[in-house]
């Protein structure tokens, strides 16, 4: 599932989602796992607080008991298995939801027989909010205190657009995003609630086409070089 997208940058953050970010010095312009980035949650975790805060997290779920490097594998939790599984089920439990903000993300289309990175962001160019969960690790001796996101999936076999991404014989799975007035509604959740955000986002929402990542080579022909390209 998706493990690299681009996070919302501050200024667009403050126009869409009424908060102050932290700074973008602090992210990297794209996301892969055990990356910072900028997540919405409820202030300090809690139920109050007149708003939501924005707070850089690690894109991988790090639960109080594992180690940082966790996050390499935890950037999705399924959620048909999010409240059992260990590395999620305290914070789901707990009902530590979260936003991710992001301005696209991308995924590996298998139609020309080989992988192609494809962008997708949302149609009218807004951000997309991605359903989420966050953790908190204390600092130890060997690290510092650590916030933690993981992105919720669904099942995408039907999904007219998300079902043409990962391998032909993969399950297809999507990301769980979020209409504009749902933001509030799945930050607050309770439990018995969290089955009616789990729905497919239109596929005409959404728009997508071939991102294929540069290479250094191909980063140097716009610095007048040569050219290349790479998934």
């Amino acid at each position: 599932m998706c493990s690299n997208y681009t996070p919302t940058r501050t200024e667009r953050m403050a126009a869409y989602y009424g908060v102050a970010a932290p700074p973008s010095a602090a992210f990297s312009e794209e996301a892969y796992p055990a990356s910072m980035a900028p997540i919405l949650r409820l202030p300090s975790g809690g139920e109050d607080g007149g708003g939501n805060e924005c707070v850089a997290a690690c894109f991988g779920m790090v639960p109080h008991w594992a180690d940082p490097k966790l996050a390499k594998h935890t950037y999705n939790a399924r959620s048909e298995t999010v409240a059992s599984k260990p590395s999620f089920r305290h914070a789901f439990r707990r009902r530590q939801f979260c936003v991710i903000p992001a301005d696209d993300f991308f995924e590996p289309c298998y139609e020309s027989g080989k992988a192609v990175r494809w962008q997708i962001a949302h149609a009218d160019g807004r951000p997309l909010s991605i359903a989420g969960i966050w953790d908190y690790r204390p600092a130890t001796p060997d690290a510092d205190a650590l916030v933690s996101f993981s992105m919720l999936t669904i099942n995408a076999d039907d999904h007219p657009l998300m079902r043409r991404f990962h391998r032909p014989e993969d399950e297809k799975r999507m990301l769980v995003l979020l209409r504009d007035e749902d933001i509030d509604s799945w930050l607050h959740a309770p439990l018995e609630q969290v089955p009616s955000f789990l729905t497919p986002y239109p596929a005409d929402a959404l728009v997508a086409k071939p991102a294929p990542r540069p290479t250094a080579r191909r980063s140097r022909e716009r610095d007048g070089g040569v050219s290349g390209s790479l998934f």
